[in-house]
């Protein structure tokens, strides 16, 4: 008989962290997330989530007392009911091969789920963030993950649509290499919005990181406003508290902006792919793991660049702006010769304009993952994401 064990303090805490490392041993693919990463997201101190939220972890044993699989629950209060169903989620899902002990699992979710009033879930996904540990890996199984990126064995996916998990939406990843040739219609578009239409492109400067992060939010607040329906401002100091919690790994130069006569219109921000890193501290980032964190940056192991997010507002869009920086960042790569390819990460399938735009500069897709949505009522009408105008 198998046990589901809720995770209530150290032990079982430290046994959910470790557990994927019984899944993917000796899988060269796999990288580790980083474990005080995954703490965070549980950590009602640290994680904002928990102010209109909460959330809970089991980990699975059989009768011998082996791990057989991991999952946590989750609810956003807020954010719940702006779905036809309230809906909540489920994430970092691991588990054998074995059909009974997944299902034994996404009963846990439900069932905790339902007594809290919802009426589905989404899954998997993150309690936080959407750019991290967001869907289950169905295609591209045979190439190392970007940072903060899903990867499952595939095998997981028959799990998810047997218990009744039905496609809401599909994110892509898209990786675009440093040589790649152009359209020469994007570097006459960035003439001509540099030379005759008042645009100026930039990177971010890390001794003004409060100006630039006031320049962020202003254009993240003006584009997410119009494209989710209960989207919540992002303030100054938020924007500087995000800055501030990647300084350590980030290169200023990959921080880009558009300007239109002096005012924020567009970013782009990238890190260094620090995948590439990690690779070498499976998961702990305790005193050797950052020595050889550093000792791998200081080789030059990092030759990706990792595409965190990119906004621009709304008026703004379809003047090729779009264009302006991917001819920037192209420069500034060709330029410093530090970086060789880039991951172009959640582009939605919701989203094909993005697609169009991603497609016609190169990228070639590299990943697929899905965001499934499991109705409870197994009546109720299924509908996927709405398509972005």
């Amino acid at each position: 008989m198998m046990q589901l064990i809720e995770v209530h303090d150290k032990k079982t805490a430290g046994a959910f962290l470790y557990f994927p490392r019984i899944i993917y041993k000796g899988n060269p693919i796999w990288i580790s997330h980083i474990d005080q990463d995954i703490e965070v997201i549980f950590d009602p101190a640290r994680n904002k989530q928990f102010e209109a939220g909460e959330a809970v972890r089991w980990i699975l044993k059989d009768k011998q007392g082996n791990l057989m699989g991991r999952v946590a629950a989750f609810i956003n209060h807020n954010l719940a009911t702006t779905h036809r169903q309230p809906t909540g989620g489920m994430g970092f899902f691991e588990c054998v091969q074995d059909k009974d002990a997944a299902f034994m699992l996404f009963d846990a979710c439900r069932s905790w789920l339902e007594h809290r009033g919802m009426k589905a879930m989404d899954g998997p996904i993150n309690f936080g963030e959407k750019e991290r540990y967001w869907g289950l890996l169905v295609d591209g199984f045979g190439h190392t993950p970007p940072y903060l990126m899903n990867y499952n064995p595939p095998y997981y996916k028959d799990f998810f649509e047997a218990y009744g998990f039905q496609n809401y939406f599909d994110q892509y990843v898209y990786k675009i290499q440093a040589d790649v040739v152009l359209p020469p219609i994007l570097e006459k578009k960035y003439e001509r919005l540099t030379t005759t239409q008042g645009y100026h492109f930039e990177h971010m400067k890390m001794s003004e990181i409060e100006k630039y992060a006031s320049d962020f939010k202003t254009i993240y607040n003006k584009a997410w406003s119009k494209a989710h329906k209960h989207f919540k401002p992002m303030t100054t100091e938020q924007a500087i508290a995000n800055f501030r919690s990647i300084k350590q790994v980030a290169d200023e130069e990959l921080m880009a902006f558009a300007y239109h006569q002096g005012e924020p219109v567009a970013f782009f921000i990238g890190i260094p792919e620090l995948n590439q890193l990690f690779r070498y501290v499976n998961g702990k980032l305790n005193l050797m793991g950052k020595i050889r964190f550093l000792y791998h940056r200081w080789r030059g192991k990092c030759r990706v660049i990792y595409g965190l997010v990119f906004g621009i507002i709304p008026e703004y869009q379809n003047r090729g702006i779009e264009s302006g920086l991917v001819m920037y960042m192209k420069q500034m790569v060709t330029r410093t010769k530090k970086y060789d390819s880039m991951f172009i990460t959640w582009v939605g399938d919701f989203n094909p304009k993005m697609i169009k735009i991603v497609e016609h500069i190169g990228a070639q897709r590299m990943f697929t993952l899905t965001t499934y949505r499991k109705l409870f009522d197994e009546d109720a009408v299924f509908e996927r994401h709405p398509v972005i105008d």
